[in-house]
Parts: C-alpha cells; sequence; structure tokens
C-alpha cells in the first residue's frame, strides 16, 4: 500500500474565512484502496492545536472544573454553560508551558508537576485541532489568585471544586458534555487518580 502522502494530491486550497481562525474549502484527489483516483472536496477549521489539564487533589479527592458559555453549543439547543477542565489554544508555546499558564489563568491554581497523559484529535472530519492532555496535583497552596480567565480575552469562567464522585456523578447524567472533560475524567477514572 502506498504510503499517504503518496495517496494524496491537493488541488486547490482556497480562504473561506479568516476572521476568528482559519476556514479553508480544499479540492484534492485521493488515491482509493481500489486503485483508482477520486476528487473530494472538504471546509477545513483551522484554529490552531491547543492543551487540557485535570487537575486534581489525591487527598481531598476533588478535581478543578470550569464553567463558561460557548456560543456554537448554545446555537446547537445547550443553554450553553459548559462545565470544563482547564484548556486554550498553544499559540506557537511549548504545550507545557502553555497548559501551566492556562491553568493559572482559568483557575487561579500555580502547578508545576504536570503529566502528559495522552495527544488526541477532537473533530478529525473537519478541524484540524489536536489536543495534548495533561493531569496534574494540585492542594490550597497552590492557589496564587480567583482565577476566572483574561479579561481581554473575553474570558469569564466560574472555577468549581467538585468532588471528583460529583464530576462523574455530572457526567453520567450528561451535565458534563463537554469531551475533553470527559475524556480527562475517565482517564482519572481509569488510571486510578484518587486511589
Amino acid at each position: 500500500m502506498p504510503n499517504t502522502a503518496d495517496r494524496v494530491k491537493i488541488v486547490e486550497s482556497r480562504v473561506l474565512s479568516h476572521d476568528w481562525y482559519l476556514l479553508k474549502k480544499i479540492t484534492f484527489d485521493y488515491l482509493r484502496n481500489n486503485g483508482e483516483w477520486q476528487r473530494q472536496t472538504r471546509e477545513v477549521y483551522d484554529r490552531g492545536n491547543g492543551v487540557a489539564i485535570l487537575l486534581f487533589n489525591r487527598a481531598r479527592h476533588t478535581v478543578i472544573l470550569t464553567r463558561q458559555f460557548r456560543l456554537p453549543v448554545f446555537v446547537n439547543g445547550h443553554d450553553g454553560l459548559l462545565i470544563e477542565v482547564a484548556a486554550g489554544l498553544l499559540d506557537g508555546a511549548d504545550p507545557e508551558a502553555r497548559i501551566r499558564a492556562e491553568a493559572e489563568e482559568e483557575t487561579g491554581y500555580r502547578v508545576h508537576d504536570v503529566k502528559k497523559v495522552f495527544e488526541a484529535y477532537m473533530s478529525p472530519g473537519s478541524v484540524t485541532e489536536k489536543l495534548h492532555f495533561f493531569v496534574a496535583e494540585y492542594d490550597a497552596a497552590s492557589r496564587v489568585s480567583e482565577g476566572g480567565g483574561l479579561e481581554e480575552e473575553t474570558e469569564e469562567l466560574e472555577v468549581l471544586e467538585w468532588p471528583f464522585e460529583q464530576a462523574m456523578a455530572a457526567f453520567e447524567r450528561g451535565e458534563i458534555a463537554d469531551a475533553k472533560t470527559i475524556m480527562l475524567l475517565q482517564y482519572a477514572a481509569l488510571k486510578g487518580l484518587f486511589a
């Protein structure tokens, strides 16, 4: 079987929008398994790669989450207030350095010993974004501010400290509907972070 790069020939790439992030319409030829070339067209949204982190306190059996308004989920029928782990875009930074900064900006907790646990493409059918997932322990001494995000980034986050069991129950009831948060909560359960 040929290398994937040998199976894809970009015919045209046209910018549809470059307002908030970059939206392109790409026409390409793809070599199918049967040996035939097929022309396809897709829209690809490039918002950059990102990071996400679950802050947990093993002794207290708690996690730090945030709640914030998200317009895309609002227009898709949700009330728009998503419960999430701290996260953000890389913006050219090293993933580990970026997630430490995001955790502090959003939650008010300064963490140093972060552990990368996996990477994943979040919506590979249309979005280029790959997330780097982390976990880190926090304690009361880690709190350096109220958190809440950055005003200049129009962020307005409520910081939540929940027992891990409460977070898992909220996920099971559908109250936590954010994929990155669900993935990190399940990671914590599977790996026994509170054992």
